[in-house]
């Protein structure tokens, strides 16, 4: 079974990553013009899909990096600096400029957002997919995938809350409180990137005492 704090770490990566409050003001710009029950439908497809290709990802991730010949830290390593270049986005602001494109991509009122650009590339994104792959590591066993993608689900349940909350949260938050917790957001992913970075040293070798040591 896998510890308690590597499924707290997973789901608060997972959950800087998504960033539900972020995705509600687009979820409501996406769905703009549409009845309450449309918009419920492009939630629930989104989600869905999103469980999907989540569960897709989480299983196959180690068979594709044995294929591939990547060892676990090397990989942590690399997902570790595509996490931290996330955190760079969301402090400078970039990551919501580019959502925003998406966003506008599937702004006709005849276009149906849930699966493009919601699920793909909004919620289940380069670096949520990364996550997913690294956290595969710490899985043992059926009862160790299963912990993890109940996380993700667990994730996925805050994405609902926060899009059946969209409406009342941006008119609270604000653009300027919005931008304030993308960038608390922003931070605390920063730091569990160099986590993963130094972790990955570590299984590789780096960082250890040399032989013969004091």
């Amino acid at each position: 079974m896998i510890e308690i704090a590597t499924l707290v770490t997973a789901f608060t990566t997972l959950f800087v990553i998504v960033d539900p409050i972020g995705l509600a003001p687009l979820y409501v710009a996406m769905t703009a013009g549409m009845t309450p029950a449309q918009r419920r439908g492009v939630a629930f497809r989104a989600l869905s899909t999103s469980a999907v290709l989540m569960l897709l990802f989480l299983i196959l991730g180690d068979a594709v990096l044995r294929f591939v010949g990547i060892s676990v830290p090397a990989f942590r390593i690399a997902g570790g600096v595509l996490l931290f270049l996330t955190a760079l986005d969301m402090l400078f602001e970039r990551r919501q400029a580019r959502r925003r494109d998406n966003a506008e991509e599937g702004s006709e009122p005849d276009h149906d957002p849930s699966i493009f650009p919601l699920a793909l590339p909004l919620i289940v994104g380069p670096g949520a997919i990364t996550t997913l792959i690294l956290l595969t590591a710490e899985a043992t066993g059926p009862l160790g995938y299963a912990a993890i993608y109940g996380v993700a689900l667990a994730v996925l349940a805050t994405v609902w809350i926060a899009f059946a909350l969209a409406d009342p949260l941006a008119r609270v938050l604000g653009a300027v409180g919005l931008n304030v917790v993308t960038r608390v957001l922003g931070m605390l992913l920063a730091a569990l990137a160099v986590q993963f970075i130094i972790d990955g040293l570590h299984g590789s070798g780096f960082g250890l005492p040399f032989p013969g040591a004091d």
